[in-house]
């Protein structure tokens, strides 16, 4: 016990504490009746950028699935390990979301990576490589845009991610099927960790728009 974090230990006994008196019988009822989330988050696994925080949700709200850069594969039902494919399947299928939303950030190190045609593989798997060639194309397009400068270069990436993992979502037919019939509604969003503003993407023309009312 000595070893795990002691910042950790100290933050969980605030929440016995804190947060899990004040909703000890929410905690019951989700024990005693299972989860009912309304909305399966696609979120980066950066520690800057956690949905539960941004949206302020309480427990049984929201199913959330991180990963590098928040991205979501095409369809592929090919027998391998398939990690956001699968918490996707469940949310879709078993859990009856009625939402989705892929949600990216700003400052993304996956991003950064993506863009950067000289970085070097972490490990001899290179997992996170592997994994980035998912917006690989829309990378070589931007890192060839002079007129940019590095930073619009990135936003420019994290929004088109975004884009990228909607298209992605609609090639499972578990989602195409639901969203067709009106019962699944897809959504895009860009946390900007600088400042705190959310932009949400337009969907039918895509773009991102900052969201009303924010301060600043």
């Amino acid at each position: 016990m000595s070893s795990f974090p002691s910042t950790l230990l100290s933050g969980y006994r605030n929440f016995m504490s804190g947060r899990y008196v004040d909703q000890r019988e929410r905690y019951r009822v989700l024990a005693e009746q299972g989860q009912k989330p309304h909305t399966l988050v696609v979120a980066c696994c950066d520690s800057r950028a956690a949905p539960e925080m941004i949206f302020d949700a309480d427990p049984g709200e929201l199913f959330v699935v991180r990963n590098v850069a928040n991205m979501v594969p095409p369809y592929e039902p090919d027998g391998q390990y398939h990690s956001t494919s699968a918490a996707l399947e469940f949310a879709v299928q078993a859990l009856r979301v009625r939402d989705i939303i892929v949600m990216g950030h700003g400052r993304c190190g996956g991003i950064r990576a993506a863009l950067d045609p000289n970085a070097e593989p972490l490990s001899p798997g290179d997992f996170i490589g592997k994994w980035m060639n998912l917006v690989a194309p829309a990378a070589e397009q931007i890192q060839g845009n002079s007129v940019m400068t590095a930073v619009e270069r990135q936003t420019a990436l994290e929004r088109i991610s975004i884009r990228n993992s909607i298209s992605n979502l609609r090639t499972f037919p578990c989602v195409k099927i639901l969203e067709e019939r009106g019962k699944l509604r897809i959504h895009g969003a860009w946390f900007d960790i600088s400042n705190g503003e959310l932009w949400l993407m337009d969907p039918q023309t895509r773009d991102f728009v900052r969201l009303d009312g924010q301060d600043g």
